[in-house]
């Protein structure tokens, strides 16, 4: 429980990353990649956290600390958190709508931005790959509660998260959904529809979609 600024003794003017015992100052290990208020970065490397399902980003905070998902310095800086400080951390980030960083010009040819909205909008059932958007919503901005918004992110974090699951060195809860589609991926399917994603126009409502199993494609542990 955080305790109030009168209980502090702060003058109401103090900025709340300034008081100590306020959820601010706490994520400021944090804000150093991410943003101050989760709009990532844009050097490609820091996704954008902010308005993504809390669930989702409470599912990674854990997978951080417990070594199931590895970055050093995310492992480091989570190591010694306890479950309801991470869901703190999730639930702030999961409420922040700051605006969208512009996006990067492409540098993919017509066909490969072709083949990436494909995949993202339809799919490619000779392959049992299901659209992107089936899962992860209508204007790619995730759904409730574990499945994270795609719109936003950088063409070189989609590469390298998508890799990451095709050679086993990203997990999720089991029955692991993006695993089984990653692997049917093929490297260029990667580089297209991170290309195509990447060129999306930010929505006006950067809202997750409500939960909805029934439409889901695949059995997917992120959503239990």
């Amino acid at each position: 429980m955080l305790c109030p600024l009168a209980a502090l003794g702060q003058d109401e003017a103090t900025p709340a990353f300034k008081t100590v015992d306020s959820i601010e100052a706490r994520v400021q290990g944090c804000v150093t990649c991410h943003g101050q208020s989760g709009q990532g970065t844009n050097n490609g490397y820091f996704p954008r956290i902010a308005g993504k399902p809390a669930g989702y980003l409470f599912n990674q905070l854990v997978a951080f600390r417990d070594g199931t998902r590895k970055y050093a310095p995310m492992n480091y800086l989570v190591a010694y958190l306890p479950d309801p400080y991470l869901h703190e951390i999730a639930e702030h980030f999961a409420k922040q709508r700051p605006a969208f960083a512009a996006k990067d010009a492409s540098v993919a040819d017509a066909p490969t931005l072709a083949r990436g909205k494909l995949i993202a909008t339809a799919g490619d059932a000779a392959r049992q790959v299901p659209a992107c958007i089936a899962c992860h919503g209508a204007g790619l901005t995730g759904m409730q509660p574990g499945i994270p918004g795609l719109v936003g992110l950088r063409p070189t974090y989609i590469v390298a998260q998508l890799t990451r699951w095709r050679v086993g060195d990203r997990h999720a809860a089991d029955p692991d959904c993006m695993k089984r589609i990653a692997t049917r991926l093929t490297e260029t399917d990667v580089v297209a529809v991170a290309a195509w994603l990447s060129t999306q126009d930010a929505p006006k409502d950067a809202s997750p979609e409500s939960s909805n199993l029934v439409r889901m494609p695949l059995a997917c542990g992120s959503q239990k």
